[in-house]
């Protein structure tokens, strides 16, 4: 029992190690970034490896998982009365949660691993050890650039996510399953607001760049060889996913509970430009 419960300490002990880990080689980029943005070739390729090179995997996560929740959906509804809703519960599924998420284990399988397995490389073969004797620190050249583009990258193809999700939802509801176009349109725009697609973006934000520190985190720790390599790109896609799941479910939460304060911010920021337009037309009649 004792045994049992040690090695739960011990596994409690790396996770917080890790965490903390994390946390540093954040403030670190944060500390280089505010000195420029450095390596801007290696930040465009990873702009292209991240953004461009995923966009056929996200669309397609994006479709099939849209088309199924609406065939779902659909025939739940049917007996309920309200078939209308489906073309809303997806636009709302697809923005909310399984945008975001979707395109976050999308891209620690498919970018996670590949950062992981690319700086453990250099770093069992010596080349991170290179690069510090030549005056070249391992975060600002290797680190930095990979954060940025995720943070810039994964945004986008959440929207590119969300649209096609949508879209196929749409596509297997009316043309597959029969419904009336008109009003699985109006239902989508009334039930849609500003503030579902802050939810789905800032969490893509927040998942973009914990999978790129996590996984660059990974790379600068490996030891072992090519053996070492595996373990750590497989650790690095399990702690991944794991966070994205965990962070997921606190931020939206706090995101419940901070749309009051979002809906007053944008009711301030509206009144503000429609004040400073009203002055605007004033001056410009008063010219003219």
């Amino acid at each position: 029992m004792l045994r049992h419960v040690t090695a739960l300490g011990g596994v409690a002990l790396d996770g917080l190690r890790g965490v903390g880990e994390v946390a540093i080689l954040f403030f670190q980029c944060l500390a280089w970034l505010a000195r420029g943005l450095p390596y801007k070739r290696e930040v465009v390729e990873q702009f292209y490896f991240i953004g461009v090179q995923s966009l056929p995997v996200i669309l397609t996560t994006g479709a099939f998982t849209g088309a199924v929740l609406a065939y779902t959906s659909y025939n739940q509804f049917v007996a309920l009365g309200v078939e209308s809703w489906t073309g809303a519960i997806v636009a709302k599924a697809q923005v909310w949660q399984l945008g975001p998420v979707l395109v976050g284990l999308m891209l620690a399988g498919r970018v996670g691993c590949s950062i992981t397995a690319e700086i453990g490389t250099m770093n069992v073969t010596e080349q991170i050890d290179a690069l510090s004797t030549m005056g070249t620190d391992p975060v600002r050249y290797l680190v930095l650039p990979r954060v940025i583009a995720s943070f810039f990258m994964t945004p986008v193809l959440t929207i590119f996510a969300m649209m096609i999700g949508i879209i196929a939802g749409l596509g297997m509801t009316v043309f597959v399953l029969g419904a009336e176009w008109h009003f699985q349109w109006v239902e989508i725009s009334e039930w849609m607001v500003s503030y579902d697609y802050v939810q789905g973006l800032s969490k893509s934000l927040v998942f973009g760049v914990t999978i790129s520190l996590i996984c660059c985190r990974n790379g600068l720790k490996t030891t072992g060889g090519a053996e070492g390599v595996g373990k750590a790109t497989t650790t690095a896609n399990v702690a991944s996913c794991i966070a994205i799941l965990i962070l997921n479910l606190v931020m939206s939460i706090f995101l419940f509970y901070a749309q009051p304060l979002w809906d007053r911010v944008a009711d301030i920021i509206a009144y503000a430009v429609s004040e400073a337009m009203s002055v605007l037309i004033g001056w410009w009649n008063l010219a003219a």
